[in-house]
């Protein structure tokens, strides 16, 4: 199961001080929220920041569901799907195969990525596969970032300059 590990307990909320990429980031944990869905989002920032210089954590954007990670496309960069709204959604930890479907039927991004922690990859992508039909996927818009199991003791100093490959694999869907 693709479950994130569980933070210090008895906490409602918690402020995690992190710097990625070089960039001081401040994320709450908020009560039912697992520490490990925190460090999904600031390593997924990490990872896309310098591709995406307009990367946000969890920004509203008006639509049925709020990404962990976005990057608007505000005109700026020339975009492969002319007049995406989005450049960049990021979902990290447990996700429906009904909200990944709707996110590339209706979710106008040119790129969704799904964070997970030390999942089974081979049965995922077989899910995803059969969830969404290829014409949404076409382009490598769906990619599946899975990080290693021990990938909160790597990156236990919340100081990461960028995320070594040997953390994580990457599938295209």
């Amino acid at each position: 199961m693709c479950l994130p590990p569980a933070g210090p307990p008895g906490l409602s909320r918690m402020l995690h001080d992190f710097e990625l990429a070089g960039r001081r980031v401040r994320l709450w944990q908020r009560r039912g929220e697992t520490y490990g869905h925190v460090l999904l989002k600031a390593l997924g920032f990490a990872m896309y920041v310098g591709e995406y210089p307009g990367l946000e954590i969890e920004l509203p954007v008006g639509l049925r569901y709020k990404p962990d990670l976005v990057a608007l496309n505000e005109g700026g960069d020339p975009a492969p799907r002319a007049g995406a709204r989005f450049l960049f959604w990021g979902e990290c930890g447990l996700v429906t195969m009904r909200k990944v479907a709707w996110l590339l039927k209706h979710g106008d991004s040119e790129r969704v990525v799904l964070f997970k922690l030390d999942c089974g990859v081979r049965p995922l992508v077989r899910e995803l596969r059969d969830a969404v039909p290829e014409r949404y996927r076409e382009g490598g818009r769906l990619q599946l970032v899975n990080f290693a199991p021990d990938v909160a003791e790597r990156a236990a100093s919340r100081r990461v300059e960028s995320v070594p490959e040997g953390w994580y694999t990457k599938v295209v869907i």
